[in-house]
């Protein structure tokens, strides 16, 4: 079969993958028991507000709540109050909304229930400082983790150990009610300890884990921060702990979900789907690379798969920060730089068309979710003025993308379930 439209087509597959993580979708079959004294709902996330909106309309029963959220990630919500805070640098939004999340859980009995509504950029969007700390110090952690190409569980180990909030300290503070956490995965494994560095999820990490990510990943933290991390202070309450003792936690969508429903509605308009991995890490220019020569030789020699064919993947490839070029930053996230790097390894090639995005809807520094690529990409890049291999050195793939036209903008979604990428051959 034909694809008449491949962007038409890719898009349709992303938005089957995004619906699959609806949270309109999921909650329903995931409420607990009605409780004999107060419900409390609380988040934190780039979709944890319209998980917010989608609980409200099938709650029956009194329900107040708090729950932040990304600048322009917002939903309407009648009980629930909604934050909105900075990501993925925190901000003094965040670090009000974090003071006031621990305040709402306080007081509460054995009566009562917490729903916490957690999803993918929670961490960014809950800045706490452990005592001796600050907002700045978080910040600087914060850019240090996103400039080092760490995978996202060794980011987020190491913020559980800086904070009042992360690692479980939320659901400690809830103690003694009951606490449901309704956990939308953006990580590798679907680890829920460790999406939005597990506020209401207590894990077996340690002080050691965190340190060793540091050196591993050559990062130069503040002072205050190592000695912190140093110390007894940092360990975060042990799973074992009594005050998680009423902790329940369901995964009500994830990256394998999503990516089943993306490979049904290809199957559905006639072509073979098959998912390579729904955890793929690494560096994204070099994981770009390795999607290339796959796609290379089914499109040259009908293999591994045979044409026509969509292959998916998903996951989160981590980007290391380059030297500034001219001493500016270069635009974009983990997907454009993906999607360069593809564009680099197929050109030339016909009957190859890709996109990768965020399922969140924004990719790293600028409004888009990710790009659209095929065999042409480099040689309209390069009419355009653009040298695509200078732009992926630069950590500059939306400038190269957004010269063409070839940005993908379909705004927030209200989920996260990490990166899709889909490569169409033909």
């Amino acid at each position: 079969m034909t694809v008449l439209d491949p962007k038409s087509f890719l898009i349709s597959i992303f938005n089957a993958a995004v619906a699959a993580a609806d949270p309109e979708r999921t909650i329903r079959d995931h409420l607990p028991a009605r409780p004999k004294g107060r419900t409390i709902v609380i988040g934190a996330g780039k979709g944890s507000a319209h998980m917010a909106a989608a609980f409200e309309k099938v709650w029956d029963g009194p329900i107040e709540g708090l729950v932040v959220t990304r600048y322009g990630y917002g939903a309407r919500c009648e009980r629930i109050e909604i934050i909105e805070a900075a990501h993925p640098v925190p901000d003094a939004a965040g670090l009000e909304a974090s003071r006031r999340l621990l305040e709402k859980v306080q007081g509460l009995t054995a009566d009562d229930l917490v729903v916490a509504l957690i999803s993918g950029g929670g961490s960014a969007l809950l800045p706490s400082p452990a005592a001796g700390l600050t907002l700045a110090d978080e910040i600087a952690v914060n850019e240090a983790l996103l400039a080092s190409g760490a995978p996202i569980a060794a980011m987020n180990t190491i913020r559980k150990h800086l904070s009042t909030i992360k690692g479980g300290r939320l659901a400690a503070a809830a103690w003694p009610a009951k606490l449901v956490s309704l956990v939308v995965s953006d990580i590798p494994g679907d680890n829920p300890a460790l999406v939005a560095s597990g506020p209401t999820v207590p894990d077996s990490g340690n002080r050691a884990d965190a340190l060793a990510s540091i050196a591993a990943y050559g990062m130069k933290l503040p002072d205050a921060v190592m000695a912190h991390i140093n110390s007894p202070e940092a360990d975060a309450p042990d799973p074992d702990d009594q005050r998680f003792s009423r902790n329940e936690v369901h995964l009500i969508a994830s990256a394998g979900v999503s990516l089943e429903a993306a490979a049904a509605e290809a199957k559905r308009q006639g072509i073979e789907a098959v998912i390579l991995s729904d955890s793929i890490e690494g560096e994204a220019r070099e994981v770009g690379g390795v999607h290339a020569a796959i796609a290379r030789e089914v499109a040259t020699r009908n293999r591994p798969f045979k044409k026509p064919v969509l292959i998916l993947s998903g996951g989160e490839t981590t980007v290391t920060l380059r030297a500034p070029v001219d001493g500016k930053r270069g635009k974009g996230g983990r997907n454009s730089e993906f999607l360069l790097a593809f564009a680099i390894g197929i050109s030339g090639a016909e009957g190859i068309h890709a996109l990768a995005a965020d399922t969140d809807g924004i990719d790293g520094s600028e409004d888009n979710a990710g790009a659209f690529a095929d065999g042409s990409t480099v040689s309209r890049m390069r009419a355009a003025g653009i040298d695509a291999k200078a732009m992926l050195a630069g950590n500059n793939a939306w400038t190269a993308f957004n010269a063409i036209g070839d940005l993908f903008v379909p705004g927030p979604t209200g989920t996260n379930v990490n990166d899709l990428r889909a490569i169409l051959i033909s």
